[in-house]
């Protein structure tokens, strides 16, 4: 399945999200930073992107962590994954936190994060007095074996 996604660049040198490979779901997304932003261990920042982008309705874009930033570095996002809905038109931003045991300099023109687009299904609320049974009932975090 592809969509159009409209993207408005807002800094003229920065790459625009990109699938870096034939199959990848997400999109890389580029610190659009003026100078060197380093994060020591426990920092989270705001970077932004370098661009705005109008989701289709019935669509949201799901920031994520990149995998090697997370495994090489402790870099992560406090709020992974992130979502932006179809009705924000603000600058894409990332929260970067720097989970490592070292300081961690974000770049200009860095993959800092990826990006996936998603359907989004919206649920109607039914207030119910009772709801059906299942093996596992009210079994929570660990209740399967697992």
């Amino acid at each position: 399945m592809t969509i159009d996604l409209r993207i408005e660049r807002l800094k003229a040198d920065v790459p625009l999200p990109a699938y870096q490979s034939e199959n990848a779901a997400g999109m890389d997304l580029h610190a659009a930073i003026d100078a060197p932003v380093t994060l020591k261990p426990g920092d989270i920042r705001l970077i932004p992107c370098g661009f705005r982008m109008a989701v289709p309705v019935g669509y949201e874009a799901q920031i994520r962590p990149r995998s090697g930033l997370a495994s090489k570095n402790g870099v992560s996002m406090p709020n992974a994954p992130g979502t932006i809905d179809a009705d924000y038109r603000g600058e894409v931003c990332v929260p970067l936190i720097n989970l490592g045991r070292e300081p961690f300099t974000v770049e200009r023109h860095m993959r800092i994060a990826q990006m996936v687009i998603a359907p989004v299904a919206h649920a109607r609320i039914i207030e119910a007095t009772d709801l059906d049974q299942t093996a596992r009932g009210t079994g929570g975090f660990g209740s399967t074996g697992h």
